[in-house]
């Protein structure tokens, strides 16, 4: 009831355009967030991935559950790799349970390249 008629007026007239800088904020968090936490998660997951594929026998490896074992062959219509984790003791294991590989082989060179 006391309030005059210009102060009543000059309130509604607040909300008219779009502001790009209210918006800039949340722009600059989301560019934040894919260089410090996306990012370098893909590149993770495609070296790991990388690292799977290169995986071959007598590569000592460690599995998530911590083993460590010497790869005896390697399943690939399973996904799957056969590892040595004790003297005449070997267990399955799915592929994409390897962890690390720490110690890798040289590759098997044929007599053709030898002779080069």
């Amino acid at each position: 009831m006391f309030i005059s008629p210009a102060y009543a007026q000059a309130a509604g007239g607040l909300g008219g355009g779009f502001d790009v800088m209210a918006f800039l904020p949340l722009v600059l968090i989301f560019v934040v967030f894919y260089f410090l936490l996306i990012r370098p998660q893909q590149k993770r997951v495609k070296e790991h991935k990388e690292m799977l594929s290169k995986v071959r026998r007598n590569d000592v490896v460690v599995t998530n559950g911590g083993l460590i074992g010497t790869v005896t062959k390697v399943i690939d219509d399973k996904d799957e790799i056969l590892v040595e984790i004790a003297e005449g003791v070997k267990v399955r294991v799915a592929r994409s349970m390897l962890s690390d590989v720490r110690a890798k082989t040289e590759p098997a060179t044929t007599e053709s390249n030898d002779k080069k």
